[in-house]
């Protein structure tokens, strides 16, 4: 990793400003000319983010792939909570849904990047939302050019223990000589692994997503599984009945914020008019359940943001 910073990088569009505006107002120019006001002329020249919006009929959503329990599968047929938050969003605001699944960057700076205000290299994006991105005020500082809001979950991590072996967990030193599983390839896997000099490494088994790591302790395979409570609760949710000998218990970790992080959504700073359409639709979305029922719907908790 170099030390340059990717997202740092001059305006591309800051020397075809004047072109810009030439453009602009030999389209004006055009319309006068075809006997339309310069009032109504200026309207369809300068559509808000929202107008614009409204007048496709769609609501372009970006979602990551292979992220279970909130989006997965095919994507034709995509399923998971975020799924149906995306849908929610687009019905409450009149719009049809197009999902823009994407495959996760190295760092959520490069998401927002591509997803939100600029567009993929490959051509695809931006979308007019993401979903799935975490209201943290470092990440608001290093991205100004999106806007980050509305939370509608928070994330937090627990350890799925069976009580035969492992009644009760008080730390990390209650895991020793248990196995052990772990999302591959996130931070939760690099706390667990790295506790106290790395004591429980040789212990833990790495699995593809964390709804894995949790059907391993269900299956028997594993003693315990350190994921997001929404990973677990997910798995237990289509394990019935659900195992009576597995337990959730909290187990901050050093390196893992105690009490989790919010998960919010992600739009164009500069699209107010969008971010106050959202903020309405979600304001609906609780006060009539609806939000409520997505989450019971898959087993999951509606964790206060």
């Amino acid at each position: 990793m170099t030390s340059s910073n990717p997202d740092v990088c001059p305006d591309p569009g800051r020397d075809r400003l004047p072109a810009r505006g030439l453009d602009r107002r030999r389209s004006l120019a055009l319309l006068l000319s075809l006997g339309l006001p310069l009032a109504q002329a200026q309207a369809q020249t300068e559509l808000t983010d929202l107008a614009r919006i409204r007048a496709s009929g769609v609501l372009k959503v970006a979602v990551y792939k292979d992220n279970a329990p909130f989006s997965d599968g095919p994507a034709a047929d995509m399923q998971g909570l975020d799924i149906d938050l995306a849908g929610a969003l687009a019905r409450q605001m009149q719009l049809k849904l197009a999902l823009l699944p994407f495959d996760a960057g190295e760092r959520m700076n490069d998401d927002l990047r591509n997803m939100v205000w600029r567009g993929h290299y490959l051509g695809y994006g931006p979308a007019d939302i993401m979903l799935h991105v975490p209201v943290d005020k470092y990440l608001m500082q290093e991205n100004r050019q999106a806007l980050i809001f509305a939370p509608y979950m928070r994330q937090v991590q627990v350890l799925l223990h069976d009580t035969r072996t492992l009644p009760q967990v008080r730390g990390p030193d209650d895991l020793k000589g248990h196995k052990l599983a772990v999302e591959r390839g996130t931070g939760l896997a690099s706390v667990l692994m790295g506790q106290q000099g790395g004591m429980l490494r040789t212990q833990v088994s790495l699995y593809p997503s964390g709804v894995e790591a949790a059907q391993a302790v269900i299956k028997g395979q594993a003693a315990a599984a350190y994921v997001l409570r929404s990973q677990a609760e997910a798995a237990l949710a289509e394990a019935q009945p659900r195992p009576s000998h597995l337990a959730l218990t909290s187990l901050p970790l050093e390196g893992v914020p105690e009490n989790g992080w919010p998960l919010g959504l992600a739009i164009k700073a500069a699209n107010k008019a969008l971010g106050q359409a959202i903020e309405a639709a979600f304001k609906e979305l609780r006060s009539n359940g609806e939000l409520l029922a997505m989450f019971q719907k898959r087993g999951m908790t509606l964790t206060a943001p």
